[in-house]
This record gives structure tokens, sequence and C-alpha cells, in this order.
């Protein structure tokens, strides 16, 4: 009787462990966008230019130097941060600085973002600087999407591919 038991307790304890499993793999229902909403995904790895010019070290400056670093060119190892910048129809959506990553911070800049946007027809624009020396932005690209309920539209950054990619 006591073995018995015991598998009597443990198929009603697995039985139960399946009862709350399959509950909770169907219920509550994750809504991933409300029904009548689109979503602008903007997502990139980018390393910004270097924050400074690399300097010729004068004789005096290299005789200070220990011998096993005495380069004749100082060049700062220091990434430029990358700012984004999205307007829907020529109002601002998004701005934000993303810093470089890296205890120097000479890494790349990483950046992801979920915009959800109500459905229809907008004019994007995505500005992207990714040098302090610049003012203003350095890339830039326009288009006309139209977004569909649930619908997403990936916004990323490629200087090799021509900048900024609206897809």
């Amino acid at each position: 009787m006591g073995e018995s038991a015991r598998y009597i307790g443990q198929g009603v304890a697995y039985a139960l462990f399946a009862l709350v499993v399959g509950y909770f793999s169907t219920s509550p229902a994750y809504r991933y966008l409300e029904p009548d909403q689109g979503l602008l995904r903007l997502s990139f790895k980018h390393p910004g230019k270097v924050k400074a010019d690399c300097k010729k070290r004068t004789p005096e400056e290299l005789a200070k130097l220990q011998p096993q670093f005495r380069t004749e060119m100082d060049c700062p190892r220091e990434r430029s941060p990358v700012r984004v910048r999205v307007e829907l129809d020529n109002q601002p959506l998004y701005d934000e600085v993303f810093p470089p990553a890296g205890l120097s911070r000479d890494g790349a800049s990483s950046g992801y973002r979920r915009l959800p946007i109500a459905s229809g027809t907008y004019t994007l624009r995505v500005q992207v600087n990714d040098d302090v020396r610049v003012q203003g932005f350095n890339f830039e690209r326009t288009a006309r999407v139209e977004i569909a309920p649930g619908q997403v539209v990936l916004i990323d950054f490629n200087p090799e591919q021509g900048g900024v990619i609206i897809r």
C-alpha cells in the first residue's frame, strides 16, 4: 500500500505540474503590439570615428616616455559616440546618443530600440552622426513608408552600404 500510494501521489503531482505549464503556455495572451500599430525597429552596431587625429611627438616628449612606449605617433583610441535621430512627418520621434563600448571607449556603439507607431503612411527621416568633429549629421535617409498593422520596419546603419538603411 505504501509504494502504490507513492506512485499515485507522483502521478497527481505530475498531472498538476502539466496543467500549470499548459495553462501558462497559452494564458495570459501576450500582445506584441496593439492591433492598429506597426513597429519601427532601430538596430545597429557601429564604431564611431576616432575622436582626435594622430599627432607627432616631439623629441622632448619621446625622451620623457619609457623605452617601450616611444612611438613617434600618438594616436588616441577613444571613438566618437553615435547619435541617431528619427523623425516621422517632420516631427521628432526619437533622438539618442549611443556611447562607445569598452573601458577605453574604443569599441563599437550599439543601439536597439523598439518604436511602436500607429499604422499609416509616413515620411520617415533618419539622421546619424558618428563623428564629434562634424556639426549636425553626416548620414541621412528619408523614405516614404506605409506601415500596416503588425508590420515591422527595420532601421539599420552600415556606412559600406550607403549609411542609413530602411527596410
